[in-house]
């Protein structure tokens, strides 16, 4: 089976091709030939796109699939399509299902579901059993099974104790913990970010402590067991600062913000639209730019959508009983380019594969092609018909967009949208 991509712009600064604009002939799952003019025979699967551009596979770090449990939300077939078609060659799936991904059966039950697709699914494991920060779950089995990771998604561990034993059984066989920080007690009742907009509607807040206090807990429990982990969807200023920090020390810390974060501030709270309702909630102006600044200076070292469907009648409520979470795949690349260099939104789509222990793709003759698809040149408006999970909470919609992704080619297959 060949695939020849025509007029292709290569954008991949350890290619011997990037920034020029060639053919790229795939056979087998294979980059066989990259050069102008390349021919195509009979069998061949011939694409022409405009402005096409190709870089190595995009890599999203926190993905939430309601399969299996919450299926009215999304399954794992339509998550992975649409990943596909939002230029996504792989996303780690997070274990906040029913029941949760704490064991080595369900790893294996997520990992069957998703094959055949062209989007690689990779789960996270979660840390505690079902997820509720008591007894560690069966961490190794799921290593083995296939886990590249272990957290409790957007639940904070009280108990310090189990993350220093966590970290420390971890330890052995360089494991990754993810830490969601969120001090419970200091968050209370809190439903927004604490500050003007949430006064203005009679909104109880969520103080940057709240994210901060734990980000310094867990920067000292991994610099004691020499663990390594990683701080998912981080939000505020100080605590980049904080980061940054622990990495000039040589803690093993990395770190991810989600595309929300980088574009929306607390600002859109201007009436109870549960649409904005995530967590960690949105910031003040002044964190959004700490936020970007990162992402530039190398503190922050990946993006991710966070995606996190929910369905209508637990998010179309009032805005304190509506569920957090916001879908973010399908406006991923066009929400990014309207307020970081494609240069750097390309790195930061494809820097977690490292941090998770995947190996990365190169664009080069005789390597396996994962290849994302997309034109950076295109301005349009993010709307319903672009919504392609099942649940519709979209933080962006309504909002401006700079560029699409056209589609993958991976594991043999190409998706396009």
């Amino acid at each position: 089976m060949k695939t020849l991509l025509k007029n292709a712009t290569i954008v991949d600064p350890s290619s011997a091709f990037h920034l020029q604009e060639v053919d790229v002939l795939i056979a087998d799952g294979k980059i066989a030939q990259i050069g102008p003019s390349l021919s195509a025979d009979g069998t061949c699967t011939v694409v022409e796109l405009t402005n096409l551009h190709l870089s190595p596979g995009w890599f999203d770090s926190s993905v939430s699939l309601g399969e299996p449990g919450y299926e009215e939300r999304e399954t794992i077939a339509n998550g992975l399509q649409l990943a596909a078609k939002s230029g996504f060659t792989a996303i780690a799936l997070q274990p906040n299902s029913t029941p949760v991904l704490d064991n080595q059966s369900q790893i294996q039950f997520v990992q069957n579901k998703a094959k055949g697709f062209a989007t690689t699914l990779h789960p996270i494991g979660a840390f505690t059993k079902e997820s509720a920060g008591k007894d560690m779950a069966e961490l190794f089995d799921m290593k083995n099974a296939g886990a590249i990771a272990f957290g409790d998604y957007s639940k904070n561990i009280d108990n310090a104790n189990i993350l220093k034993i966590g970290m420390q059984y971890l330890h052995d066989f360089n494991g990754l913990l993810l830490l969601f920080c969120q001090d419970n007690n200091l968050k209370g009742q809190g439903i927004a970010n604490e500050g003007i907009q949430a006064t203005r509607l009679g909104l109880k807040g969520i103080p940057n402590l709240a994210e901060e206090i734990q980000v310094a807990r867990a920067l000292f429990l991994a610099e004691y067991c020499d663990g390594k982990i990683h701080l998912p969807t981080i939000s505020t200023a100080k605590s980049v600062q904080l980061i940054q920090e622990a990495k000039a020390k040589g803690i093993r810390v990395s770190c991810s913000v989600s595309v929300h974060h980088l574009v929306l501030n607390d600002s859109c709270l201007t009436n109870f639209d549960s649409r904005y309702k995530v967590s960690p909630p949105l910031r003040a102006e002044a964190d959004r730019l700490a936020l970007i600044e990162g992402v530039l200076n190398g503190s922050i070292d990946c993006i991710t959508t966070d995606h996190n469907p929910i369905d209508i009648e637990h998010k179309n409520l009032e805005f304190d009983l509506a569920k957090d979470g916001t879908i973010g795949l399908e406006s991923a690349f066009g929400a990014l380019q309207t307020v970081l260099p494609l240069d750097v939104i390309l790195d930061k789509l494809t820097a977690g594969k490292k941090i998770f222990g995947i190996a990365a793709s190169a664009i080069e003759v005789g390597a396996t092609a994962e290849l994302t698809l997309f034109n950076p040149a295109v301005d349009w408006v993010f709307e319903a018909p672009h919504i392609l999970s099942k649940s519709k909470n979209a933080a962006l919609l309504g909002h401006k967009m700079k560029g699409v992704a056209y589609g993958i080619y991976n594991q043999g297959i190409l998706q396009l949208a």
